[in-house]
């Protein structure tokens, strides 16, 4: 496994790639690996021949208020769990490799519609940031796949959206979330939680399941079953951002009509903010 950190290298390698007949996965990171990452790389391995891994955390889509100093930066470990699961390359480019001629005046990509609900209303600018510098990835490597995880529901249906309506040659693949045993969803931010919120963080995926279950169970007036889990989440000591009901493709409120559903939820447990989603069918 190489590790490269300019775009002159990246394409090099994959250009080689190519010419070789090999299909080209790539999975976008900002690095701090877990399970959740390494399941996304194996993924890419069973369905291309040679993938790149990116890891850069990308100033663009942190707000003046967000963690982006205090974002975890471990590339020698990520290096490391990349090579054992069998990487083929890792980009990792300096912010000034990524934004030669710094950020300001930097071309920026914005998906409507999608992009401003939710995470969006919470996150101004997001992702925007989030789909410039995917795109920028995209066209640097121009794999055949990449692959994203499902925990960043939102994220996912952006750059879903984005890649269709930019006709970028790519198919763009979702994979399920991965979960510690007592159903938190990995996250590079769960680090950050002291070990009396680590108990806590579990009651995101619990609210999720309960909103579900109760759906599913017949009960139609969506808002109070989501005020019920709500005030669940705040009176355990977690303070909901948004807990919503959705498409799952298009993200907009659901209808009487609608069969395919997903809740989605982001919350601070302490000074933490996560996210979680749960996809499911009425009966």
């Amino acid at each position: 496994m190489n590790t490269v950190h300019t775009i002159a290298q990246l394409r090099a390698a994959v250009a080689r790639a190519r010419q070789e007949g090999k299909r080209i996965g790539m999975v976008p990171t900002m690095g701090n690996l877990h399970d959740g990452h390494l399941a996304l790389v194996q993924k890419a391995l069973q369905s291309t021949d040679y993938v790149v891994v990116s890891i850069f955390v990308n100033p663009l889509q942190f707000g003046p208020n967000e963690d982006l100093d205090s974002y975890p930066r471990t590339l020698a470990a990520d290096q490391s769990k990349l090579l054992d699961v069998g990487a083929n390359l890792v980009f990792a480019p300096s912010a000034k490799e990524m934004y030669p001629d710094g950020m300001e005046g930097h071309t920026r990509i914005s998906v409507p519609l999608v992009s401003e609900d939710l995470c969006g209303a919470s996150r101004p600018g997001h992702f925007e940031g989030v789909a410039t510098v995917v795109s920028k990835l995209l066209n640097m490597t121009q794999p055949d796949l990449a692959i994203f995880g499902k925990k960043d529901y939102q994220q996912l249906a952006v750059i879903r959206k984005m890649a269709q309506d930019l006709c970028m040659p790519v198919q763009i693949m979702g994979e399920t979330i991965v979960r510690d045993p007592d159903g938190l969803a990995l996250s590079s931010r769960n680090g950050f939680l002291t070990a009396a919120e680590r108990q806590l963080a579990p009651r995101l995926y619990q609210a999720l399941q309960q909103v579900a279950a109760q759906i599913q169970g017949g009960r139609r007036d969506y808002e109070t079953v989501l005020n019920e889990a709500r005030q669940q989440l705040s009176e355990a000591g977690i303070r909901p951002d948004y807990l919503e009901l959705r498409d799952p493709v298009s993200l907009r409120p659901v209808t009487e009509e609608s069969q395919q559903l997903i809740v989605l939820v982001a919350a601070f447990v302490g000074t933490t903010r996560l996210i979680d989603n749960l996809s499911f069918e009425l009966n």
